[in-house]
């Protein structure tokens, strides 16, 4: 039985899976297994798994299509791991990462969601400017629901107890119980973790360094902005019956960074106008974001104005990415190894 299981997502990513599966194999922590929960995919995504199942430790299975929750579900139902942790199959772990939330979790017996920052990288590979350096102390509830400091899905290490606390039943999960809800097709990191928070004692903390490589891809889910917003708001349904007095008193500052969050995203699709509305709905519901990151919200409504005006952002977007870093190997089993570039260790 292994220690660790690590769940892979995936569903038509041959382009980008081989790539994901090479930096899991990389990892310095040796004692895990790696679940590819192929997830109904139509593309060469079996062939390209086929290519790594020599190693005892990587599993594949198949099943009929159930989202993104519906295969992190059949993964933790499959997992032997005491911790579990998710790369979906676009995204890249640090070659140490696997290690250093394993030892942050046996010396914290009281943390069971461990995460870190994370780099974001492009639609091919290429590292860009932008980067996740999120709260690492201290996390509270009302940091969950306003700026979700575990900030995407690879990006943490989860002890399986913490699963178990939060499992219901659900007849069409292949086994009954579900983790994470499968009704969500966006937002389910965050209703997820909202759950941890607000039912459990377990503790979110993170740890330096930024060793999750987050790929951020125009025709991926990210970019479907209106419905990410849609998805939200239904997270906040489903939970403000249950914590009426906690979501009275945070929900409005949490619309107000989720609205200023989508405003970036329309900014970097060159969409002005909508950044600059989703902007004035922001600040209309709560001005919290403004006084508690004022150098961000200043940026981001200037740029949303330029946007507007003057078309620049294309051309802005490409200026992120860093143009003298390596092509990160999308297809090959051969190691990966990041650049260290930006990146902190203890």
């Amino acid at each position: 039985m292994y220690r660790a299981t690590i769940v892979v997502p995936a569903f038509n990513v041959a382009a980008t899976l081989g790539a994901t599966l090479a930096s899991l194999k990389e990892q310095t922590y040796q004692d895990f297994e790696v679940i590819i929960v192929d997830d109904g995919s139509t593309d060469e995504t079996k062939q390209v798994a086929a290519q790594f199942l020599d190693d005892r430790r990587f599993y594949y299975v198949h099943q009929a299509n159930r989202g993104l929750s519906g295969a992190r579900n059949r993964g933790i139902a499959e997992a032997a791991g005491e911790f579990i942790g998710f790369c979906d199959a676009d995204d890249l772990w640090h070659p140490d990462k696997l290690r250093r939330h394993i030892r942050h979790l046996d010396s914290k017996p009281n943390v069971g969601v461990s995460y870190s920052g994370s780099q974001m990288i492009d639609a091919e590979g290429r590292l860009l400017s932008v980067r996740q350096s999120p709260r690492l102390r201290g996390v509270k509830p009302a940091h969950i629901l306003k700026r979700n400091p575990i900030g995407n899905g690879s990006a943490a290490v989860i002890r399986r107890a913490v699963f178990d606390d939060i499992a219901y039943v659900h007849h069409g999960a292949f086994n009954a119980f579900s983790y994470f809800d499968e009704t969500f097709r966006q937002s389910e990191d965050i209703e997820c973790w909202l759950r941890i928070a607000l039912l459990t004692d377990w503790e979110f903390e993170g740890i330096r360094g930024l060793l999750t490589y987050y790929r951020v891809a125009g025709d991926g889910l990210s970019a479907k902005i209106e419905r990410q917003l849609e998805s939200w708001e239904n997270v906040m349904a489903k939970h403000r019956s249950l914590h009426p007095a906690f979501f009275a008193r945070h929900e409005p500052a949490a619309r107000a960074y989720q609205l200023r969050y989508l405003a970036r995203r329309a900014i970097s699709n060159g969409e002005g106008k909508a950044a600059r509305a989703y902007l004035k709905r922001a600040w209309a519901e709560s001005r919290e974001p403004l006084w508690a990151e004022p150098i961000k919200s200043t940026v981001t409504t200037l740029a949303a104005q330029a946007a507007s005006l003057f078309k620049l952002a294309p051309v802005a977007q490409k200026a992120l990415v860093k143009a003298s870093m390596p092509t990160l190997r999308q297809r090959s089993q051969a190691p990966f190894h990041p650049t260290s570039k930006g990146d902190h260790y203890e």
